[in-house]
């Protein structure tokens, strides 16, 4: 009978335990779900903070995460952008601080022209967000830098460029891949696998040295909203 009964209670106990372990809190990287931790943190591939998830929210379809903005602890510079040559999309040779970044407002994302997952809306957005900054009258340089350089030459950019309408004020970047991933490393976007790269979007103010993170795949009104707030910033 005492056995009977130990089993008994030892059946109904598991499952209240599985319950609550499953709701434990958890840790995840917005833009890498597949990057989950027990405690906060920032994400070891983007460097985004980790948002507080359970069991329940997981289960839900993907949230769109909330913009990150610098802190004191691990504030993004200009400082470490370097000044590397690069190629932009009609074979241009610039310096990619000096001519792209310096002095201006700019929104930078990451592609290349063989993705046929996320890169095609990542590009449309920006195509979106470049209309409407026009029509406010708003200056800022965008700038999409590609993760795959021994592939994508100018040639190759400026057909994926033309195909999405990208107009003046739309940096397509390519170069030596040593440099380019050098680009890639200092803003915390570098992958060893180009389909791992992370759908964000860096938006800085190089005169105040201001810079924040927006989802690359957030409406291009929030985008908008993020750009003009980084070119107010004194």
């Amino acid at each position: 009978m005492k056995i009977a009964f130990l089993l008994l209670f030892m059946l109904l106990a598991v499952p209240e335990f599985s319950v609550v372990r499953a709701q434990t809190d958890r840790y995840s990287c917005p833009m890498h779900p597949q990057v989950v931790y027990s405690k906060p943190g920032k994400c070891p591939k983007c460097g985004m903070t980790l948002v507080k998830q359970t069991a329940h929210a997981e289960t839900k379809a993907e949230v769109e995460p909330a913009p990150e903005t610098k802190s004191a602890s691990d504030a993004f510079s200009s400082a470490r952008i370097p000044d590397v040559q690069v190629f932009d999309q009609n074979g241009k040779q610039l310096n990619f601080y000096a001519d792209l970044i310096k002095g201006k407002t700019v929104a930078i994302n990451f592609i290349f022209t063989t993705c046929t997952t996320i890169c095609p809306p990542l590009t449309a957005t920006f195509r979106r967000v470049q209309q409407d900054v026009a029509a406010r009258g708003m200056n800022v340089q965008l700038i999409s830098i590609s993760v795959d350089p021994t592939t994508d030459t100018p040639e190759r950019l400026r057909d994926f460029a033309a195909k999405f309408k990208a107009g003046p004020g739309w940096t397509f970047v390519t170069g030596d891949k040593a440099l380019i991933d050098s680009v890639l490393q200092a803003l915390g976007t570098a992958v060893s696998n180009k389909n791992d790269h992370t759908p964000m979007i860096l938006i800085g103010n190089d005169t105040s040295d201001y810079w924040t993170r927006a989802y690359g795949l957030t409406s291009p009104a929030k985008i908008i909203d993020l750009i003009d707030a980084a070119a107010k910033r004194n």
